[in-house]
């Protein structure tokens, strides 16, 4: 989503900080950049004038000037002024104890993936260890009720239900049910809208006012840029909002949304929907986004991703293999599935620092990844564990297979031959994994 304002950032401080002393009239320069950046990406001009106005303020006094790397001590201002943009730190959601239900009410306009989100929130939730009930109350929207029941079932979260009822009385009966079945999480889909209206405001004021939810989340397309912010300030003064899920944050927006939500409704973002999966709600740390959209990357997501994906015993097998040489092309078949569960391949991108912005989707080439994927499902399993038995009849053979050519199964198998010798000498020489470091961060 940010590739662009990251594009354009990370020219502004690589311009700044090859520069040995910093003058007024520099700053000046910078900033304007700065400010015709954030208005492409369509932020709010309030919250642009006032980013320009504390940066230049901050950064014309005597401590930046007279730096020993006035650079990168401009820098970190605008890293600052830009966390403090996203909201300073996280917020979690203010849920009760176990032992009481905590109600969340999802609201949004008609094609903002609230039930995508309700169902990716329970989930979540259900994975941290509580037991949450999704309550299917919206009844307007043709087939909703069916698209929240084959979410939950997807993600094995319960769905309550049921048919010729109003909205409010859905509520009131899931809520009912919830207590009743030891359920201690109520997430509950409502009705949007193509528009806010009259009707709509009523119902889910109603609705509040019947559950007294702890969490009164609006779902915001990221897509919308600053009318996203206008239909936060309107759902907030007609029914009180406690927090904001940006969805579609992988798609192709300019981050606007993002960067304008807190200052204009003082309401935080939650979380991020960073895919169509259900696994992929994130929470939204301001000074992770900051360091991405500013071309630095975010290695604790990265390594969070890492994380989720394997677990330490996989780790130190995976490590001695590489150590050892050992790692085979069936290993190598496991590390696609692992990188497709981290997310897409630009979404990782983002997160190397300095890679945002150079790596464009088409650089990335996944259909490469696809048909090497193809090429090694094509082997026998001896042919997987030990290439080097694989001769000129069996690359045919595989070729055939899969659909691909004799000289791709070749450039397949040079590439892993040197990819191996390469794993072999990061894991063995901690020098050269500084030094590979080094190259990946500049």
């Amino acid at each position: 989503m940010l590739d662009r304002i990251t594009e354009k950032f990370t020219d502004i401080f690589r311009q700044v900080s090859g520069k040995a002393v910093i003058s007024e009239k520099n700053i000046e320069d910078t900033v304007n950049e700065i400010k015709v950046a954030l208005l492409e990406a369509d932020v709010n001009v309030r919250v642009v004038r006032r980013f320009v106005n504390h940066t230049i303020e901050e950064a014309r006094g005597e401590k930046v000037l007279k730096a020993v790397n006035p650079g990168q001590l401009f820098t970190k201002i605008v890293y600052d002024r830009m966390v403090s943009l996203l909201g300073d730190e996280r917020q979690d959601l203010d849920l009760k104890g176990p032992d009481t239900v905590s109600c969340i009410l999802m609201m949004g306009l008609q094609g903002s993936g609230k039930t995508t989100s309700a169902a990716k929130l329970g989930v979540r939730l259900k994975k941290e260890g509580r037991k949450p009930l999704l309550v299917a109350a919206d009844l307007v929207r043709p087939a909703a009720v069916e698209q929240l029941a084959i979410l939950g079932s997807q993600g094995g979260v319960d769905v309550y239900r049921e048919e010729g009822s109003s909205a409010l009385t859905v509520a009131k009966n899931g809520y009912k049910h919830a207590k009743k079945q030891l359920y201690d999480t109520v997430i509950f889909d409502t009705t949007g809208r193509l528009h806010i209206d009259e009707e709509m405001m009523a119902e889910i004021a109603a609705m509040a006012k019947a559950v007294d939810p702890v969490e009164a989340l609006l779902v915001a397309d990221a897509m919308t840029g600053q009318h996203a912010v206008d239909i936060a300030k309107e759902f907030d003064e007609r029914v009180g909002i406690t927090g904001v899920i940006l969805s579609k944050f992988d798609s192709d927006a300019r981050g606007g949304a993002a960067l304008s939500l807190k200052s204009i409704t003082g309401k935080p973002i939650k979380f991020i929907g960073t895919g169509e999966k259900l696994d992929q709600l994130e929470v939204f740390y301001p000074e992770r986004i900051a360091s991405r959209i500013l071309g630095m990357g975010d290695v604790v997501s990265l390594v969070e991703k890492a994380q989720e994906t394997i677990d330490r015993k996989e780790a130190e097998v995976l490590e001695k293999k590489l150590a050892k040489a050992t790692f085979t092309l069936e290993d190598y078949l496991d590390s696609f599935a692992r990188v497709r569960k981290m997310g897409s391949l630009q979404s990782l991108i983002e997160m190397v620092p300095g890679a945002a912005g150079k790596i464009s989707e088409d650089d990335l080439d996944d259909k490469q990844m696809k048909q090497e994927e193809a090429i090694i499902l094509s082997m026998t399993r001896q042919e997987r564990n030990n290439h080097r038995i694989i001769g000129p009849s069996r690359r045919k053979r595989i070729a055939r297979g899969s659909g691909t050519s004799v000289y791709d199964v070749n450039r397949l198998l040079k590439k892993f031959e040197k990819m191996r010798l390469t794993m072999k000498k990061m894991v063995k020489n901690k020098k050269y994994q500084a030094e590979m470091m080094s190259r990946l961060n500049g």
